[in-house]
């Protein structure tokens, strides 16, 4: 019994290491460009934002509707990497977020902004809508309503 226990501990640990992996903008390039018939929705948070944070369950719902179509969303840390596992890691698990989080690995900043929106100030959450090569960027913070509104207008 006792080795059962710690072989569940040991997984449970793993699988919650393995929800939110690291990320460059040229993995997240090619993930978009292999979902052509997918719309991504990528929301750019961090735990130390507070609005952040209060719109993430909007995202978490927009990943469990039912909608007519095929949509993705990810969302994108913004927290420094140092921060992955004792930061961003055990708030994912308290917060119960089940959808596919990331931690952005990119040196640069500006670099990273510009090359997500040039008109991005660089102020979070941010929000990309991408739908084949339409492409919205938003810097608000969105309820469940304006995620699917935002989301369906897309064209």
């Amino acid at each position: 019994m006792r080795i059962f226990l710690i072989i569940c501990f040991i997984l449970s640990a793993y699988s919650a290491n393995a929800q939110v992996k690291l990320l460059t903008l040229d993995n997240l390039d090619k993930r978009i460009a292999q979902g052509k018939d997918t719309t991504y929705v990528i929301n750019f948070w961090a735990t130390w934002c507070s609005p952040c944070v209060a719109e993430l369950p909007n995202f978490e719902k927009l990943r469990l509707a039912n909608l007519k179509k095929p949509v993705k969303v990810l969302l994108v840390s913004l927290d420094f990497k140092s921060k992955l596992q004792k930061g961003v890691v055990p708030f994912v698990e308290n917060n119960n977020i089940k959808g596919e989080v990331f931690l952005l690995d990119e040196p640069d900043q500006q670099q990273y902004i510009e090359r997500i929106d040039k008109n991005w100030s660089g102020a979070i959450p941010a929000t990309l809508f991408v739908k084949k090569s339409v492409r919205r960027f938003y810097e608000k913070v969105f309820t469940e309503q304006e995620l699917k509104k935002t989301l369906l207008n897309l064209k």
